[in-house]
Formats: C-alpha cells, sequence, structure tokens
C-alpha cells in the first residue's frame, strides 16, 4: 500500500514538473525559436522569469534619473520635453535601439512580439479575424474593472457586444448628446468663475483633472442613463473606478507576476468590484422603474441603458445572473473608456494650450466666428477646424492609451512574418507617433498645423497614427470623445486664457492609460 502511494505521488510530482517545464521553458522557447528562425532578435531571457528583471532594472534606472533631471528642470523654471517613453517605457525604448522596429522578449511563460514597423503595422490594421484578440493574460489581470465587458471579451462574445453598443455611438447619435455636454461644461465655467472670484477676482490658480473628470462622468452617466445625473451614486461610482484603477496599476498589471500581489491587495481590489458592481445594479434598477413608468415613450428609451438591457435579454433570456453580469460589465467598460480617457485627453490639450498662447488666440477667435450667438450646437462641430487640429495633435503626443496590444489565438500572418499562436504583439503608440520617418523630424514639437489638411497629408503612413486603436476592434467612442474635447476646450478657451502654474510639475505616469502624474496646474484668467 505504502509503495503505491509512493508511486501515486511520485508520478503526480512527475506530471507537474513536465507540465511546469512545457508551460514555463518549453511553449515559450519553441515560439521564441519560431521568431528567431526569422530574423527577428531580442535580449536574451533568464529561466522563469525571462526579461522581467531586465525591465525591472532599466525601470528603476530610468525612475531615478527622471526624478533627479525633472527635479533641476523645475529648480531652473524650465519644461521637460515631450518625449516621455523613454522614463515610462524605457526598456521599449533602449530595446528598439538595440534591435530595431521589432524584436522579440520574454515576460515569465508568455513570448512577446513588439511591432513599430509600418508596413506591418498596416497589415495588422487590416486583419478581420477573431485568432487576433486581446491578450488573454492581460485581460484577466483587468477583470476586476472590466468584467467580460467589450473591451476584454474576444470571438462571438466581442462581436455580440459591439453589434448592441456600436450603434449608440454612431455620429447621428453622438449628435443627439451635444445639448447635454454643453450644459457640463457650463457648469465647469461657473465653478471656475467661482474658483476666481473666491481667490481674489483677478485669477485662479487650480489643478484641473478631477473637475475635468467629473465633467466627463456627468456626461456619460446621462449618455447611459438619460435626464439627470444628479444620482447620489453616481459620484460614488466614478471615484471607486478611479481607486480600483489605481490599485490594479499599482500591482504593475502589464507584464508583473500575478503571484507577487500582496493578499491585502487582492482583497481591496475586490471588495472595490463588488461595491461598484452593487452600486451599478442599484442606478439601473432605479432607471428601469423609471423607464417602466415612462410607458412606451420612445425617448425615454432612446439611451444606452435601454439597448444594452435589450441586447442582454436576448442573449441570456434563460439566466437573469448572467444577464446581470452582462449589463454592469458593459456600463463598467463605458464608465472607465467613456470618462477617465476623455478627461484625461483634456487635461493634457490644456496643458499643451497654456504652453501655446498663440493657439489659444486661434481657438477662441474660431469660437467666436463659429458661434457668433455664443451657443455651440451640433451644426457648429464641423466648423471647429483649429481645436480639431490642436486636440489631433494633442492625441499624437500624449495618447490616453498608451499600446495596441494583441495576441496571436491561432498561429498568423503578417506579410513576411509569422507569429505562432499564444505570441503577444505589442505596438507602443506614443513611440509610433514621434517616429521622425512617419512624422518628419519635428515629431517631438507641439504642431497642431501638420493636420491642417487632414491626415493624409499630416504623416508619410495613415496608420501611422492611432490615438484610438486599430483594425476591427478601434474604440467605438471616438466620435463621444472628439465631440466632448470639442465642446470642453472651446468653452474654457472662450471664457479663460490660461498658463502653467508654478507648481505644475510635467510627469507622464501609466495609470491602465498615461496620464499627468502629479495633475495640470494652469492658472486661470477671465476674458474680457
Amino acid at each position: 500500500m505504502e509503495i503505491l502511494l509512493l508511486g501515486l505521488v511520485f508520478s503526480s510530482s512527475l506530471l507537474i514538473i513536465m507540465y511546469c517545464f512545457h508551460a514555463l521553458w518549453l511553449r515559450p522557447q519553441w515560439a521564441r525559436l519560431k521568431l528567431r528562425s526569422q530574423g527577428i532578435r531580442g535580449p536574451t531571457p533568464s529561466f522563469l522569469y525571462g526579461n522581467l528583471p531586465e525591465m525591472q532594472r532599466i525601470q528603476a534606472s530610468s525612475a531615478a534619473a527622471a526624478r533627479k533631471s525633472t527635479g533641476a528642470a523645475n529648480r531652473a523654471g524650465e519644461f521637460v520635453a515631450h518625449d516621455y517613453t523613454s522614463t515610462v517605457f524605457p526598456y521599449f525604448e533602449i530595446w528598439r535601439k538595440q534591435y530595431g522596429s521589432i524584436y522579440t522578449y520574454t515576460t515569465g511563460n508568455r513570448q512577446h512580439l513588439y511591432v513599430n514597423r509600418p508596413e506591418m503595422l498596416k497589415e495588422m490594421n487590416q486583419t478581420i479575424t477573431w485568432d487576433f484578440g486581446k491578450p488573454s493574460y492581460l485581460t484577466k489581470r483587468l477583470a476586476p474593472i472590466l468584467g467580460q465587458g467589450i473591451l476584454r471579451s474576444n470571438g462571438h462574445s466581442w462581436s455580440h457586444q459591439r453589434k448592441i453598443i456600436a450603434p449608440q455611438f454612431f455620429m447621428d447619435k453622438v449628435k443627439g448628446m451635444v445639448g447635454l455636454m454643453v450644459e457640463s461644461g457650463g457648469s465647469l465655467i461657473r465653478e471656475w468663475e467661482a474658483c476666481i472670484q473666491a481667490q481674489g477676482g483677478v485669477t485662479a490658480d487650480i489643478m484641473v483633472d478631477e473637475h475635468l473628470r467629473s465633467l466627463s462622468a456627468d456626461v456619460i452617466f446621462r449618455a447611459c442613463f438619460g435626464g439627470s445625473s444628479s444620482s447620489s451614486n453616481r459620484k460614488q461610482i466614478f471615484t471607486k473606478l478611479r481607486l480600483l484603477q489605481k490599485a490594479i496599476s499599482s500591482q504593475s498589471f502589464l507584464f508583473g507576476n500575478r503571484l507577487l500581489i500582496p493578499s491585502k491587495r487582492q482583497k481591496e481590489i475586490k471588495e472595490l468590484e463588488k461595491e461598484i458592481e452593487s452600486l451599478i445594479w442599484e442606478v439601473i434598477t432605479d432607471r428601469e422603474k423609471e423607464l417602466c413608468m415612462a410607458g412606451s415613450n420612445t425617448a425615454s428609451k432612446s439611451n444606452l441603458l435601454f439597448s444594452i438591457m435589450e441586447g442582454a435579454g436576448a442573449a441570456t433570456e434563460e439566466n437573469s445572473r448572467i444577464s446581470k453580469k452582462f449589463i454592469i460589465d458593459n456600463f463598467k467598460n463605458m464608465f472607465l473608456a467613456g470618462h477617465e480617457s476623455t478627461a484625461v485627453a483634456a487635461s493634457w490639450c490644456l496643458m499643451l494650450l497654456a504652453l501655446n498662447p498663440d493657439w489659444q488666440t486661434r481657438v477662441r477667435e474660431e469660437t467666436a466666428r463659429v458661434c457668433p450667438d455664443g451657443v455651440i450646437d451640433a451644426s457648429s462641430l464641423p466648423k471647429m477646424k483649429t481645436v480639431t487640429m490642436v486636440i489631433q495633435e494633442t492625441l499624437r503626443l500624449y495618447p490616453p492609451a498608451a499600446f495596441v496590444s494583441r495576441e496571436a489565438l491561432e498561429e498568423i500572418q503578417f506579410g513576411a512574418v509569422t507569429v505562432p499562436k499564444g505570441v503577444c504583439v505589442w505596438t507602443l503608440i506614443p513611440m509610433l507617433h514621434r517616429d521622425t520617418e512617419v512624422w518628419g523630424s519635428d515629431a517631438g514639437e507641439f504642431k497642431p498645423e501638420r493636420f491642417a489638411n487632414g491626415l493624409a497629408a499630416a504623416c508619410k503612413v495613415p496608420h501611422g497614427y492611432i490615438p484610438f486603436g486599430m483594425g476591427q476592434r478601434l474604440c467605438l467612442g471616438q466620435n463621444f470623445a472628439m465631440v466632448q474635447l470639442k465642446i470642453v476646450l472651446s468653452l474654457i478657451i472662450s471664457k479663460f486664457s490660461i498658463a502653467l502654474s508654478p507648481k505644475y510639475i510635467h510627469s507622464p505616469a501609466y495609470r491602465m492609460i498615461v496620464e499627468p502624474g502629479n495633475g495640470v496646474h494652469i492658472i486661470l484668467h477671465r476674458c474680457s
């Protein structure tokens, strides 16, 4: 009997060892060799951890150097250059210089392929296969904040959710939201005028980030549920989403080892996830009761809530639990993508306009010309060429989404490159947006005029500009974000002139999106 037990233990141990060897070494080694056989090189990985120790060492060294240079720049009253990839993602910058525009690297048991080659990006942009989806290991780590919503799903699930949500962000629908965007923007203007009054009546020194987050949250909340955003749960939802975002970002979710997350942090993430879902469901049920009381009133059912509830019911009629999760997950996705990214983009826009008062003047003059009565409406938006150029150039230099990330769910071919199954493909958007071969020698400068004649004339290849992602998974909220940014910036600049505050410290940071690490402090002057 003892011999039999010993044999079982030995066999089980052997199977575990063989599985670990296959998963941790053999499988990534096979993928790496296949890539290297095609002439694709990269840093040499260590056993078990791959290139993670090297990445952490480079990041630590870069962070120390950045603190030193930023301190010196602040003392000298100088402004740090717009190229932040060498400090936020230093390993990508170093490896690009060593291995070129396409190389391979390893994190743990995952093999990655970094791509910054225009012709390959063009093919990736044109692919429509479901075999090239979101990286499964990465989306698992984002599950507390994304659930099984559209930003995380692949295949049939993603396709079904896209059919439900995409039509709600077509331009004809977004134009119908202009009024609520203007109302929310008006509230912000009044709030800032009150700040000026409270600080002496001439100027006000404020940090804009939370103000813009509140505005953007107000807009997406009203777009999702219709009517007023006065729900007592609104502020709690977005505050807790922000806390959850920070908690997930602090655990190095992008490449770090999930097993090293402290149990205390895991508990915090789980509790926040439950609280957010409970708050969202409470708002949904309250609004659903209002819709029922409204009867067959089409106007009251024209918002995203009704569309998603219909889609969830059609997809999962037999299972109310799955239906509830489907609804909550997609609202979490839209709340995060629809308010956080847009608010951060607006912060970067104001930072750049504060540095470039001549472009403030141009935006102000255009707004006065396009909206002589001071009213912004849907018919005004196509005429706002100057503010559009400012937004496009801001999204080039400071795209909130740092990466396009995909996983080869099956072996896939892009031109001369065969990507093995399981390999994750990465493109660093801000590095692509500053590529001098694509944008010219002035790629690192803020020059909105490069977009004066459209994207085709701005860069040498259209797929060299991807602030909203690329391919069939292009951001559904692109129209929504652009319209909101046009309205908010036009309202602000028409009412105020702005300058950077001495409190501002230029420190882009990656927290699921690239945001101002210490906020954007500006000095407001009321325009006459």
